[in-house]
């Protein structure tokens, strides 16, 4: 668990700061310098991309994960590498091309609610095709166990270029429309950084002769690319569908309320992305007992962790929202609650998914996936008509409330193991008891002094008790580790 420990460290320090900066982009530049419609434009153009991504990306960036570490030569290597750059133009070159061809009813069709997204449409297919090569770029370093770099990238690159951005139109050195294209060329410019690393990392000898799994390989892309669409409808199909019934500034209040619910997965972003090819590797090595080990330590240092996040962001929402400042934005509360239990319930699941996605069982995630979508889909047709936008909170919560039930029940048949032990118990009740302790109450100063004083109170607190408990031997010998460092100066 030592490179796991040191990398996720990094990684939750970058991710961290990321959310930091995206919380000020989000939270504060977006809501002052851009009118909600534009936010809300900007936000169904990301995530319309972020549904089309896994279709152009060919589910590569996955299969480099699960197949990189069985190749044992350098030949095979190159020649799997080379086919990974290939698979998603047989893709992104059709859609493009048919893009080009019904490109006035597709504009149509996605600008019937409200005119202004018309013009941007293209937007969508260039973004959706940068961040597809990004990733795959990206599953290409994290292979070598070098994640913390790309996670950089990843997290700090597209959010320090929106900062730019904001604070360039507040200073009206360019325009709003100006911010969106600029914005599309930063998604050109990361694909390319990322690229120059791997190469760095790795550079293959291009060829055109395909590794001889190659049937094996394609088919497991075929399945990931499916399921890979499916969970990003999940993840984005509300900031999509919520147009279509909504003015586009809901979605800008929705946005926010996502975000702001988002910040309980960072350690989870930061552990998942090099527990992922560990678990590949122990599968690929038919190494149960590593398997099992790695699901229950991921599992309960993401709950305990990202329980604490949990508790903090609804103990001091109100006062955040007082911070933001608009009114209008504090209609995303509920969006809020229901959103991060969902994140939660996702974190205690652990590497869960890398465990089937990686195993001879990934067949499985595209009839699961494919009923999330459709849930999903389905389910917010009617809530976002009777909710609004707290509708398409509460169909994300449902759905995963479920379909996680489900993906633990499955690994538990096929692999014998499950993600909890007996103080899993212990960590939820502790979440909850401290959520419902401090959520109703408040000192009676500024938000941001009761903000800083109540959360403080809630950290020492918490980590005090799951030290004293010993909730996670791994969160035990950090803080042990930190105390003695402490003693020593």
């Amino acid at each position: 668990m030592g490179v796991i420990l040191k990398q996720s460290s990094y990684n939750t320090i970058i991710i961290l700061i990321a959310f930091s900066i995206g919380g000020i982009n989000t939270l504060f530049l977006y809501t002052n310098f851009l009118t909600p419609e534009n936010y809300g434009l900007i936000v169904f153009l990301l995530s319309s991309a972020n549904v089309l991504m896994p279709l152009t990306a060919f589910g590569v960036q996955y299969t480099i994960v699960k197949f990189f570490s069985s190749y044992k030569t350098k030949v095979e290597k190159d020649r799997f590498l080379s086919m990974a750059i290939i698979l998603p133009l047989f893709i992104a070159i059709p859609i493009g091309f048919f893009g080009v061809i019904f490109y006035e009813k597709i504009t149509q069709l996605l600008s019937l609610e409200n005119s202004l997204i018309q013009d941007y449409t293209y937007i969508i297919y260039l973004i959706a095709i940068t961040t597809a090569y990004f990733e795959i770029f990206y599953s290409w370093s994290k292979v070598q166990l070098k994640s913390i770099f790309g996670n950089a990238i990843k997290e700090l690159f597209s959010r320090i270029m929106i900062m730019i951005l904001l604070l360039l139109v507040w200073l009206e050195v360019i325009n709003q429309h100006q911010f969106i294209l600029y914005l599309t060329a930063s998604y050109f410019l990361r694909m390319f950084v990322m690229q120059f690393y791997a190469f760095k990392l790795y550079m293959p000898k291009f060829s055109f002769h395909f590794p001889e799994n190659m049937k094996e390989v394609i088919n497991y892309s075929g399945f990931i690319i499916l399921a890979g669409s499916a969970g990003a409808i999940l993840l984005d199909i509300d900031k999509v569908m919520l147009p279509a019934k909504e003015a586009l500034e809901f979605t800008a209040y929705y946005s926010v309320g996502v975000f702001i619910a988002s910040v309980i997965e960072a350690p989870g972003r930061a552990m998942l992305q090099i527990v992922s090819p560990l678990t590949s590797k122990a599968i690929n090595e038919s190494n149960n007992n590593e398997i099992k080990s790695l699901y229950k330590r991921s599992s309960i240092n993401l709950l305990t962790v990202c329980g604490l996040f949990f508790i903090l962001i609804n103990s001091n929402l109100d006062q955040l929202y007082m911070l933001i400042n608009r009114p209008e934005y504090s209609q995303g509360i509920l969006v809020v609650l229901m959103i991060s239990i969902a994140k939660l319930y996702n974190m205690f699941l652990g590497n869960n998914g890398a465990i089937i996605s990686n195993s001879k069982y990934y067949k499985i995630l595209l009839p699961y996936s494919l009923g999330m979508a459709f849930s999903v889909t389905y389910l917010n047709i009617y809530f976002i008509e009777i909710f609004g936008m707290n509708g398409a909170a509460l169909s994300t919560l449902v759905v995963i409330l479920i379909f996680n039930t489900i993906k633990i029940w499955y690994v538990k048949k096929k692999f014998n193991v499950v993600p909890f032990n007996n103080k899993t118990l212990v960590s939820f009740s502790l979440i909850i008891l401290y959520y419902f302790i401090f959520h109703f109450w408040d000192f009676k100063f500024l938000p941001i002094i009761n903000i800083l004083l109540k959360s403080s109170i809630i950290s020492i607190s918490y980590i005090v008790i799951i030290f004293r408990l010993n909730l996670s031997p791994q969160i035990t010998s950090i803080i042990n580790q930190l105390i003695y460092k402490i003693q020593s100066k």
